[in-house]
């Protein structure tokens, strides 16, 4: 099953939604993750987002708070995906496809009997993200690039190439982010970056400490 609709500004988008907290998982706008659907909270999540607006926030939990694991405090800002594609299991799991619309900040955590959490947000802040490619001018592409290559040849990677010489800027730097293997932390500096130029430049950075870090060489300041 697929389905499209368009997200002209915030005002388009629901203002509140129920939210999946998942460390690790970065969703950007215009970006897709595909997500298998398990536990039973989570298949009465999708099953009210399709039968209301198909919108489902990605955030992720706060893991340095202390709070318990099954209700851990979330980080303020997520991303809100639409579900564009949807299938289901014999075994009863859905696997489904969210195409990222916007980032969002929550608001309030709102009272819920259903077992999955809800929060009211505005996607206010984000008004940037609703106009595909803005700020790709901008983008240090051959810092992108350079670090791309260093990981992969530290890593012993195989890559795309052709594939990547031909994204264009958005897509290459929200692409990378979302397949970066860091962690919670940094993938939520990458996602609360202002705009694609400065996203661009955490990724550079990000990438540059881990692969000192992996070298076991001393940083060195410039």
């Amino acid at each position: 099953m697929s389905m499209n609709v368009a997200y002209k500004g915030p005002a388009d988008c629901p203002t509140e939604i129920p939210v999946f907290p998942l460390p690790g998982a970065l969703l950007l706008p215009r970006g897709q993750m595909p997500l298998n659907i398990f536990e039973p909270r989570y298949l009465a999540m999708v099953d009210e987002a399709l039968r209301t607006d198909r919108v489902i926030g990605m955030i992720q939990p706060d893991s340095d708070t202390g709070e318990t694991p099954l209700s851990p405090k979330l980080f303020r800002v997520g991303c809100a995906g639409r579900v564009t594609q949807f299938a289901e299991t014999g075994d009863g799991r859905y696997l489904i496809s969210l195409t990222g619309i916007a980032r969002f900040r929550i608001e309030e955590e709102l009272s819920t009997s259903t077992g999955f959490r809800r929060c009211k947000v505005t996607f206010a802040p984000f008004e940037s993200d609703f106009h595909a490619r803005a700020g790709e001018e901008a983008v240090d592409r051959a810092g992108v690039l350079k670090a791309l290559r260093d990981f992969v040849e530290a890593n012993d990677l195989k890559v795309d190439w052709a594939g990547i010489e031909e994204a264009p800027n958005e897509a290459l730097v929200n692409a990378l982010c979302m397949m970066s293997p860091f962690g919670p932390r940094e993938k939520q500096a990458m996602l609360e970056a202002p705009d694609l130029k400065t996203r661009a430049e955490v990724l550079i950075a990000v990438t540059e400490m881990e692969l000192v870090r992996a070298s076991g060489a001393e940083p060195t300041l410039q």
